[in-house]
């Protein structure tokens, strides 16, 4: 079995309004060393052995729900699950 971690982030070029708030939040409470703060999703997920290529499985479920290609990012980790 596998376990891939999956992170998926804002584009650069795309405005973060929820880190925004954050940020502001974060300035309030005294922390004014944050300089910026973006929101993302944090995913793990458990994959039975397969004949198909895990690369392939992950990539393909990642552009078609888990992200926004055009708004973000995403990169992942492979890992034998213990």
């Amino acid at each position: 079995m596998k376990k891939v971690r999956i992170y998926v982030t804002l584009r650069e070029s795309v405005l973060d309004p929820q880190g925004t708030a954050v940020k502001g939040s974060l300035h309030t409470m005294g922390y004014n060393e944050v300089a910026d703060v973006r929101i993302g999703k944090y995913l793990e997920l458990q994959i039975d052995p397969s004949e198909r290529d895990i690369d392939g499985i992950v990539k393909e479920m990642c552009e078609k729900l888990l992200a926004n290609t055009v708004i973000e990012d995403y990169r992942y980790e492979i890992e034998e699950a213990n």
